[in-house]
């Protein structure tokens, strides 16, 4: 009877124990299945107050989506995410754009490759004097700028805008690259930082985005503005990771974490139409600003 007694007792101890390791895994933490929190370390430049805010709504959105924890790290300068990139030290960046990534894996050896494509900001052909492309006269002086990357893009510029032919097979094109010139127009090279301050003494400038504000320039004064197509994709800016990541599956979460409507409408409050997402590269409606 005692044996009995016994065993029932420890047949009651095993279904107690049954039941309290099946409350574990259903209630509990549970088994590491891979499906806890990860982290990923991105690295940004110069992080103004908006891309704060902006990266802040993508680490929410990486979070609650894809489990990941995205911690932004900033940089002062742009020679070190890249740097940071291979090493190890972090594990995506959002800094540069095509052109830059080429040049610096050139100039570096390689090591890094493009994630995901994030915005552009168009720059655009400003004029004081007047009020539309068409009006611009024959033998116009533009101002363009007079570094070899934002002199080529300058250019670009107004290919696009139908006023000049540029030589084929080239990314980075200066003066001496313009075929064709029918209008005889004229060009003033100055610094990129100049292009907006010279704009009373020419006809139009191509200015980038970064000094058109200092310069005073709006939608006013703005005559073209640089389209998306193939011409304009290398400027755009991207998250890259380092050589062999391409495909890791959190680094492609923290991309669509990214690309979402949720970001587009931050850009609208923060930048107006001066930045613009390029995922949707095929939406090309997005990037026409109606000029009067």
């Amino acid at each position: 009877m005692r044996r009995k007694r016994r065993r029932n007792t420890i047949i009651w101890i095993i279904i107690a124990v049954l039941i309290l390791i099946a409350a574990w895994f259903s209630f509990g933490p549970g088994i590491n299945t891979g499906q806890q929190n990860k982290t990923v370390t991105i690295g940004v430049v110069g992080e103004s107050k908006p891309e704060q805010v902006i990266w802040k709504s993508v680490a929410a959105t990486a979070k609650e989506k894809y489990g990941i924890n995205l911690q932004v790290k900033n940089f002062t300068d742009y020679n070190q995410p890249n740097k940071a990139l291979k090493s190890g030290d972090i594990d995506l960046n959002a800094f540069q754009h095509y052109a830059f990534l080429k040049s610096w894996n050139k100039a570096n050896h390689g090591g890094v490759v493009a994630v995901g494509k994030t915005m552009i900001a168009p720059i655009r052909l400003y004029s004081r004097k007047y009020h539309k492309l068409s009006a611009l006269p024959n033998g116009a002086t533009i101002a363009i700028p007079n570094d070899p990357t934002n002199e080529s893009r300058a250019l670009f510029v107004l290919k696009n805008a139908g006023l000049i032919t540029l030589r084929k097979g080239k990314s980075l094109l200066t003066v001496a690259d313009i075929m064709k010139n029918p209008n005889g127009l004229k060009f003033k090279e100055v610094s990129a930082d100049q292009c907006g301050r010279v704009l009373s003494s020419v006809d139009a400038a191509v200015v980038n985005n970064d000094y058109s504000g200092p310069a005073g320039l709006t939608d006013k004064q703005t005559i073209y503005v640089e389209p998306i197509n193939k011409d304009s994709e290398q400027w755009i800016t991207i998250i890259a990771t380092k050589k062999g990541q391409k495909n890791n599956k959190e680094y492609q979460d923290v991309v669509k974490a990214y690309q979402t409507e949720k970001t587009k409408k931050l850009y609208r409050k923060f930048y107006g139409n001066t930045q613009v997402a390029a995922w949707d590269i095929n939406q090309v409606a997005a990037w026409d600003i109606k000029l009067k």
